[in-house]
């Protein structure tokens, strides 16, 4: 089960947010309700659900909502899911809370604190970019940003979905060919916090970052390619993309 930009419900979803940015809520609250009721697996429900949960008038149909959101997450309860359960259950407590009810209120802050660990993700991981590089080489941290000009980087990026590399391979800031290299991290490595629960719940794109090296140790060729006309679209997104990148 993978995160899919192109999936009707990630889309409905994503007119969501724009209505959001547009400061029309109650246009939000229709499509996010529309993704909804146009859910069918798992991941979908779960989606839909943390943000229908967003717009409800009062705590109780919150609550509802998030612990629906959450019994569809713990269903999947695979590494795409897993970086939210601290959210989800801060969410879930803030609103016992308001409820008065001290027991559930603490039982849920207590699991959001058991859930702040690692990503337990164990690969295949990848990384993207123009550079023409060789087995056993390293890729470390320091390098300009593709998304920033002039922002040089404190770590080296990464993910699990080798198409998600081919992306950032394409959107690279060079006129060389797209390279997907098989990485493995030398050392720690966390959650990407400028994907992680930014706009889809949890670490939907499997993205990560590490301060220690990458060693390559194969490439793949083979990817799910953008449209012409999609990838415009993403260089065009990010030419505009205002937000400041946690660095």
């Amino acid at each position: 089960m993978e995160f899919n930009p192109s999936n009707n419900v990630v889309k409905r979803c994503l007119q969501g947010m724009d209505m959001e940015e547009k400061g029309k809520p109650e246009e939000a609250s229709k499509f996010f309700l529309q993704a909804w009721n146009e859910a069918i697996d798992d991941l979908e429900k779960f989606i839909a659900a943390h943000y229908v949960a967003r717009y409800q008038k009062n705590v109780s149909d919150k609550l509802k909502w998030l612990e629906t959101a959450l019994q569809f997450a713990l269903k999947i309860n695979n590494d795409s899911v897993k970086s939210t359960f601290p959210n989800l259950y801060l969410n879930i407590a803030k609103c016992y809370e308001d409820l008065r009810d001290t027991d559930k209120a603490k039982e849920n802050y207590e699991l959001s604190i058991s859930f702040n660990d690692k990503p337990s993700d164990k690969g295949p991981f990848y990384h993207g970019t123009k550079a023409d590089l060789q087995l056993g080489d390293l890729l470390t941290a320091g390098g300009s940003s593709n998304y920033k000009t002039g922002l040089e980087m404190n770590h080296i990026y990464f993910t699990a979905l080798v198409n998600g590399a081919g992306l950032a391979a394409e959107l690279a800031k060079s006129n060389g060919k797209e390279r997907v290299y098989i990485v493995e991290p030398t050392g720690n490595f966390e959650n990407d916090p400028n994907v992680t629960d930014k706009k889809f719940p949890g670490n939907p794109t499997r993205s990560y970052r590490s301060q220690s090296p990458l060693k390559i140790v194969g490439e793949v060729t083979d990817w799910v390619r953008m449209a012409p006309e999609e990838l415009q679209k993403w260089r065009e997104k990010l030419a505009n993309n205002k937000g400041d990148i946690i660095n």
